[in-house]
């Protein structure tokens, strides 16, 4: 309804609405019970002083504490049943004070302030107004509320329905707000979402910027050296690897404008990933031979095609593995990459692929530190192997450094990678 809305929106103006509704009737009653006065007692002219009360009481029960408002209501119930011999209309300002409680607290708080205030309101009709007959012919005399039957029929079932009324609204606002409560959290989820979304598409563009830059550049080096040594006594040789470098470049450079390319808007992890380049493992081997590597490469039983995401994985880590060799061991003898399918699944195991990079006879093998650096590489390895259920490790091995990674390969994906 609009005039609900209203007042649900202003409640300053229902608190108004409901004092003016009470002091209206209450005042009157105090004017008749003024008029009616024929003993004389001066305690008669009080009854507009707790009807003030009353009504300022009123006002401040939603923005004061309900539980103090309702405790003076009733005591100027009381006092004005002690004093006054009438009620003054305080069981209706009970029924509001109670509803007030019933809106704003617990339960049990309600239904403590509702029993403790009957108590005392009836115990005070029982002192003082027990005496008091139901008028009959002379209206104007008394008001039939000053008797105890009626005054305490008014007093117990307002506060009913008043509790009743305020535990209502009271679990309709606790609905509304555990509503608006679930719905903050959610959106909160789905920015916790969207944030971790963005930190990881984040770490796989830095892991991507890390094979390029890591991997080419390292190449680069190599074959520019090279190109210099061999540029006097063998041209042809300084020709080649200045080829190589520059296909080496070329390829660097497509690689990091694909990576870049998803930078456009990094806070839209929505977006479609950029794939990452396939890596043709005979190629990969002939740039590190042009680089001056001694690169051999075997496979040995059914290897999974390059477009497998596990075998593409083994690809990215014999590129890292064989970019460190070059790094730290450059004049190594003999480098061989290793390529082995291990199907266990007719034993009751799984299917893996082993990947071995291994170097011998490189002076620099025993140097303290060899193949650490800053450790990003191994990590970057790691973290490839953990994603498809495997392993890795890197050390030392003879006279030179050996990694080996196991990687699990599913049997979904590598059908439906054709």
């Amino acid at each position: 309804m609009p005039i609900r809305r209203y007042l649900a929106q202003h409640p300053q103006v229902a608190d108004v609405a409901i004092a003016l509704w009470f002091v209206a009737p209450s005042m009157t009653n105090a004017l008749l019970v003024v008029a009616g006065d024929t003993t004389g007692t001066a305690w008669r002219g009080w009854a507009f002083v707790v009807v003030t009360l009353a009504a300022g009481a009123l006002l401040l029960r939603r923005r004061q504490a309900p539980l103090l408002v309702a405790a003076g209501i009733t005591l100027l119930g009381v006092a004005s049943m002690a004093l006054l011999r009438d009620s003054s209309s305080l069981e209706l300002a009970a029924a509001f004070t109670v509803y007030a409680v019933a809106a704003t607290r617990p339960g049990w708080l309600a239904w403590s302030a509702l029993g403790a205030q009957a108590i005392a309101m009836l115990g005070a009709a029982t002192l003082f107004l027990s005496d008091i007959p139901v008028p009959s012919a002379r209206p104007v005399e008394f008001d039939s509320s000053t008797s105890f039957g009626p005054f305490s029929s008014v007093l117990i079932l307002g506060q009913l329905i008043a509790i009743a009324v305020g535990t209502g609204v009271r679990g309709r606002r606790q609905h509304v707000a555990d509503l608006v409560a679930r719905a903050n959290a959610l959106a909160r989820d789905r920015e916790h979402r969207s944030q971790l979304a963005v930190a990881a598409e984040r770490e796989r563009i830095a892991h991507e910027m890390h094979d390029v830059v890591a991997h080419s550049l390292t190449v680069m080096v190599a074959l520019a050296e090279g190109a210099r040594a061999a540029s006097a006594a063998d041209p042809a040789r300084s020709h080649d690897a200045l080829v190589a470098l520059t296909a080496t470049g070329r390829s660097a450079l497509g690689d990091m404008r694909r990576v870049l390319g998803v930078l456009r808007d990094s806070d839209e992890p929505e977006s479609a990933p950029a794939p990452a380049r396939a890596i043709v493992l005979d190629d990969l081997a002939d740039q590190f031979r042009a680089a001056g590597l001694p690169v051999r490469v075997i496979a040995r039983g059914d290897v999974p095609p390059p477009s497998m995401p596990a075998r593409a994985a083994a690809d990215r880590i014999v590129q890292e593995a064989l970019t460190n060799t070059l790094r730290y061991a450059p004049e190594a003898e003999a480098v061989i990459v290793e390529l082995r399918r291990r199907d266990e699944r007719e034993a009751g195991g799984q299917d893996w692929l082993d990947v071995v990079i291994a170097d011998h006879g490189s002076p620099r093998a025993r140097t303290p530190g060899r193949g650490l650096g800053t450790g990003r590489g191994i990590i970057g390895m790691r973290e490839r192997a953990a994603m498809h259920g495997g392993t890795l490790t890197a050390g030392p091995d003879g006279d030179g450094w050996r990694v080996h990674a196991t990687l699990r390969l599913d049997d979904h994906t590598e059908d439906t990678a054709g």
